[in-house]
Formats: structure tokens, C-alpha cells, sequence
């Protein structure tokens, strides 16, 4: 991709991207990085860290819509870091090298020797200014729909790891806050044939049990149980105000055989 003419490599990047730049030039800007500026002066070649810096603020934008519109009831203090966990130097130099943006940079030969085209804050930076074009070229909805294609993965990651809650030790946090005791978990039951077992698993504060729930690994019924008894603690209530039935097994796929 070394010896790619300047309008090849804008063809190959809206091949990879899934789009069509409207401004061709700013595309290249995006892909020259200064130290190609600093050998070819007086040739017309901008470098991209201004496209960094407005592309930086565009996927925060694109991506912080994106997340509140799939969580609609968290609040800007729970969101934030959410974003910082996709809009960061791994997770952009991770779609970067997904995209091949690294072999379509112009770079100058001290960079190309030195590993340019790998270095993660590079291609980081790189992908920044790619979007940065995108929008002055056609404004934010082309960059919308690239968000979603290219950042779905993680975006689902993100939301799947708040599915991972781990409820154990909020509840072990807010029982020594607010009662000064610590959990305490046991086996009530198990039922099932290996493959398929079944655990029936009480927390208790104290000599109280809060919470009775299933699972089908221990690990998951300890959690379960943890969640309800923490939205027990929030509420403000005892055991025995609410129900005191089995939470259900949580739709789930094959059993989680992590330790606990």
C-alpha cells in the first residue's frame, strides 16, 4: 500500500468504511500524518492534527447520542465513563487496525522506520481525523451510520457488561455502610443432573436471610441472590416485608462454570 498514488488511498478508505467522502482533499488530510508534511514541504500537504482535535469532539458526540439512546434512564454521571470506555486510544486504534488504516497513512520515513503504521496512538489519532472528514464533508448523520457499523461491537460489549453487574459486591459495599455486616452465602439446595444442576442459593446479613435465589452455577445464584437483596437494602426494608419466594433462573445460554 506504500506506493498507493494519494487518490488511490481515499478510494480504498471509503471501500473500507462503507462511504463516500464529498471532499476527497480533507479524506487525504485525514491520512497524512506531519511527519510526511515535514519531507514534502512546499507540495500542498496538510497534516490531520486539526482533524484530530474536531474529530476527537464528533465521536464523543456520535457515540454519547448512541449511548443514551440505549440507556435512556441513566444520568450524565453514570454515561461519561461509558463513553471513555469506547471513545479511548485502545478501542480506536482497535477499529483502526480492523479498517487497515495504518497501511493507506502517508507517513515520513523516520515514522515509517520506527513502526508508525502500528502505533496504536497513531492509528488512534488517524481514525479521529477519518471522521473529522466525514462530518465537514456531509455533516453528522454519515457519521452516525458509521458509528453504528464500525462501533456496534462496542457498543455491545459496553452493554453486555452492564448485564455482568457484579451485584456480590455492591451488596458486601452498601451492607457494611449502611448495617456494618458482611454477606454470607450457602448452598440451600441443588437439583439436576450435572450437566443441567440447579442451585438454590440464601444470602444472610446478619442472622437474617435477605434473599433466596436459582441459578444454574453457583456463581449465577449468588448474583441473583446479591441483586435482590440489594434492592431489598434500597428500599429500606426487612426481610420477610417482601416476597420471599425463589428468584427465577434468568434467561440465559450455557451454564457459566467460572468459579465463584
Amino acid at each position: 500500500m506504500a506506493t498507493l498514488q494519494p487518490a488511490e488511498r481515499v478510494k480504498v478508505l471509503e471501500e473500507r468504511l462503507g462511504t463516500t467522502f464529498t471532499r476527497s482533499d480533507l479524506a487525504l488530510t485525514a491520512l497524512t500524518h506531519k511527519s510526511w508534511v515535514n519531507e514534502h514541504r512546499g507540495e500542498g500537504f496538510q497534516d490531520n492534527e486539526r482533524l484530530e482535535f474536531l474529530g476527537d469532539a464528533v465521536l464523543n458526540l456520535a457515540v454519547g447520542h448512541r449511548l443514551m439512546e440505549r440507556f435512556p434512564q441513566m444520568k450524565e454521571g453514570e454515561l461519561t465513563p461509558l463513553r471513555a470506555r469506547i471513545v479511548n486510544e485502545e478501542g480506536l486504534s482497535r477499529i483502526a487496525r480492523r479498517l487497515g488504516l495504518g497501511e493507506l497513512l502517508q507517513l515520513g520515513r523516520g515514522e515509517e522506520l520506527s513502526g508508525g503504521r502500528e502505533k496504536s496512538s497513531l492509528l488512534a489519532n488517524a481514525l479521529e481525523a477519518v471522521f473529522a472528514a466525514v462530518y465537514l464533508g456531509a455533516g453528522l448523520e454519515p457519521v452516525m451510520g458509521l458509528v453504528d457499523r464500525h462501533f456496534s461491537e462496542a457498543l455491545e460489549g459496553v452493554a453486555q457488561a452492564l448485564g455482568r453487574q457484579d451485584y456480590k459486591t455492591k451488596l458486601q459495599e452498601a451492607a457494611q455502610e449502611r448495617l456494618k455486616l458482611t454477606p454470607r452465602y450457602q448452598i440451600v439446595s441443588e437439583a439436576g443432573p450435572d450437566h443441567e444442576k440447579i442451585f438454590e442459593v440464601e444470602v444472610m446479613l446478619g442472622p437474617d436471610v435477605y434473599a433466596r435465589a436459582t441459578g444454574r452455577s453457583k456463581k449465577d445464584a449468588e448474583q441473583t441472590a446479591a441483586h435482590a437483596a440489594l434492592a431489598l437494602l434500597d428500599r429500606g426494608e426487612k426481610p420477610g416485608q417482601g416476597s420471599s419466594e425463589p428468584v427465577p433462573v434468568p434467561a440465559r445460554g450455557p451454564k457459566d462454570d467460572t468459579p465463584a
